[in-house]
């Protein structure tokens, strides 16, 4: 079962604990959730109103790319 869940941070959220700074993941992109592992630096060059998913080796893909309008089937690029 797959499980799509919006996240739009682009880096972590800094959270003072006992006089230390802990990064948090808020990108999604972490393989050590809850803590950031600098993933978000895939998200750089997304575009504004678009909707991206990552594969499992944190390549992206544009939903629009997987899914063209009918327009774009009707007349491919």
């Amino acid at each position: 079962m797959s499980r799509l869940i919006r996240h739009d941070a682009t880096g972590p959220a800094l959270i003072e604990i006992g006089g230390q700074t802990v990064a948090v993941c808020q990108c999604g992109l972490s393989r050590n959730k809850p803590f950031c592992d600098g993933s978000h630096s895939k998200t750089k060059g997304e575009e504004a109103g678009k909707i991206y998913i990552y594969d499992e080796n944190r390549n992206r893909v544009s939903i629009e790319d997987m899914f063209p309008t009918p327009k774009e089937k009707l007349h491919p690029k």
